[in-house]
């Protein structure tokens, strides 16, 4: 049995059928891990979901940013898009959307000795921390009163964790962490405004690091893998970061970049990528929701 994780798919399903026939992926033997934003700007988001539904048993899944918007605009909480309307349409809309918010939004695999979440672990939270932490937001979504809970949720994102704060904003932080953030500042504070790569714009002379280079991030003692970040490496030769500690997977396939997969049942993750027509339809209505 092969375990490998992917990362953002938006949509662009035969980019992701084209790679899982290079892996030689079998759903009946292997497992496929994907790092969040299976949906959204992609010309191909209902496929994507559907094929990813019929294999489930075979398929771990944390939520993205834009899976969460998917799941805010059938909930009528934010207004569609092109690429999202297939899915609302769809006589399985529901069936789809129920599945989703059932996902969690951090994975836990002690045995292969890794962590994944879709934006990555928040620099203040130990291990512990984040998989309590994880749970609370997850029994929200999945919650009766979830619609209430996500039209608070997408109010001005939280970027300090305050444990004395009230639990909305305390939940408001937990989701940005695990769903939006990038950057943040030495105390562990962050910042979503910042959106490229660390490499090219200074940062640091701003007091800005990426989350897993924070000085006074708390230890986890497992790998994690996460996306959302297609802009972090400038590298062309190689788009995806690894760092032995950190695994980033978003490797800009929507914008014409690459889909990478790692195989994980290894000491070290093993690479696979495919280079990628860019599958986006830009629009101006064409995003809900940050990269």
């Amino acid at each position: 049995m092969a375990v490998w994780a992917i990362g953002d798919i938006q949509g662009c399903f035969d980019n992701f059928q084209k790679i899982l026939k290079k892996i030689e992926f079998n759903p009946k033997v292997d497992r496929l891990w994907i790092a969040g934003d299976l949906v959204n700007r992609g010309d191909k988001s209902l496929e994507t979901l559907n094929y990813l539904y019929s294999i489930r048993d075979s398929v771990q899944i944390v939520l993205g940013n834009h899976d969460i918007a998917l799941i805010a605009i059938h909930a009528g909480i934010k207004k569609p898009n092109p690429t999202i309307q297939p899915i609302l349409d769809a006589p399985n809309a529901k069936e789809l959307i129920d599945w989703l918010r059932y996902q969690p939004f951090l994975h836990i695999d002690y045995k292969l000795g890794y962590a994944m979440a879709h934006a990555g672990i928040s620099p203040q939270f130990d291990l512990g921390m984040a998989i309590n932490y994880s749970k609370r937001i997850e029994k929200r979504l999945q919650g009766r009163n979830y619609k209430s809970w996500l039209k608070h949720m997408f109010k001005k994102s939280s970027n300090r964790f305050n444990t004395k704060a009230n639990s909305l904003d305390i939940e408001k932080y937990i989701l940005s962490s695990f769903i939006a953030m990038r950057f943040c500042k030495r105390d562990g504070e962050l910042d979503f405004k910042q959106k490229g790569s660390p490499n090219n714009m200074k940062r640091l002379n701003k007091g800005l690091y990426p989350w897993f280079a924070c000085p006074s991030r708390k230890d986890i003692p497992l790998k994690t893998i996460f996306g959302h970040w297609s802009t972090l490496v400038n590298d062309t030769n190689l788009d995806y970061y690894y760092d032995g500690k950190v695994l980033g997977l978003d490797t800009g396939c929507l914008w014409g970049k690459r889909l990478t997969c790692a195989r994980l049942d290894r000491p070290e993750p093993y690479f696979v990528q495919l280079e990628c027509n860019g599958c986006a339809k830009p629009t101006k209505n064409n995003s809900t929701s940050d990269s």
